[in-house]
């Protein structure tokens, strides 16, 4: 292993890569990343440095040649498109993100010569807690995808870790996701329609997924995790969704309006998140969703005092 370890990460203008990336580039990385044409990067070349930002022209050809300039020690592979019920529109996008997109990237791997790549899965490739049933078609893309990756772990000889990731939080968080909606709605003063609300989360802090993603590598670089493998990442705590918005309301003092029950569950509604691949060795969550959210609330004080 060289001195200054290198790492090529997809997905990085999105909120968990966006923080994997800082964090190796903080943890002393030389840290790439690979983006579309049409993503905002402009925040991710002030962290990282214009150079280390590869925009991918679609091509397999192209990413060939972004893995042989870069030539990392390890890949990071994060970029997807997450649609939790489709419609016909949403097939195209999710076939070429989350199969082609993967794909090109493992072909381009085995030509540069570059063996090494964590993967990102998801809780939701296993409705009910079976080893294989998708919730969604998301999650049936992301098992092609490892299904893919298999042979290229067999046959051409890639080391390969998958993290399954439950739910995430944290700051900078721009996806509409719930806490999210909490806070528009605290804002706003307008009555949320939630489900009936007895659906379990597992809902895990941003800082606590990339440092399992740099475990993770260290493990494939070191050996200590088997080729091909799959672990998940889980914060160890499932909390009522209802409970949820209580931990909400006591960490920021707002009342949100719900009416619980306003609209039905899901099609495959994921009552409770359970994957039957183990935790990650070596790796344990260690921020509970009660101090996340308390943090996150510190945080938004501070802006919101920074800003008067």
């Amino acid at each position: 292993m060289s001195a200054t370890r290198v790492a090529l990460v997809t997905g990085a203008t999105g909120f968990v890569g966006g923080h994997l990336a800082g964090r190796l580039q903080s943890d002393g990385w030389e840290t790439h990343a690979i983006v579309r044409p049409s993503s905002d990067a402009t925040t991710l070349r002030d962290v990282l440095g214009s150079g280390n930002v590869h925009v991918h022209d679609g091509s397999t050809e192209g990413l060939v040649d972004i893995l042989r300039n870069v030539h990392p020690e390890v890949v990071f592979h994060l970029a997807s498109v997450f649609v939790a019920e489709h419609l016909t529109d949403d097939v195209d996008p999710l076939i070429r993100s989350n199969v082609l997109f993967g794909v090109q990237l493992l072909e381009a791997m085995t030509v540069a010569g570059v063996l090494d790549i964590v993967n990102t899965g998801s809780y939701s490739q296993h409705y009910e807690g079976r080893e294989y049933s998708p919730v969604s078609l998301y999650a049936a893309t992301k098992q092609a995808f490892q299904d893919i990756l298999q042979f290229y772990s067999e046959v051409r000889g890639l080391r390969a870790v998958t993290l399954e990731l439950p739910d995430t939080y944290g700051p900078d968080d721009k996806r509409s996701k719930l806490l999210s909606l909490l806070d528009q709605v605290a804002r706003s003063g307008e009555t949320l329609q939630m489900s009936p609300g007895e659906q379990l989360l597992d809902l895990l802090h941003v800082d606590d997924v990339v440092h399992g993603y740099e475990v993770a590598a260290d493990g494939l670089l070191s050996g200590h995790l088997r080729s091909p493998s799959q672990y998940q990442l889980s914060s160890g705590s499932l909390v009522p969704l209802k409970d949820v918005v209580e931990l909400y309301r006591q960490a920021t003092g707002c009342t949100v309006s719900v009416v619980w029950g306003g609209r039905p569950y899901r099609l495959r509604e994921v009552m409770e998140p359970v994957s039957p691949v183990p935790v990650l060795p070596e790796w344990q969550a260690c921020i509970s969703l009660r101090d996340g959210l308390a943090a996150l609330n510190a945080e938004s004080q501070e802006d919101t005092d920074g800003n008067r």
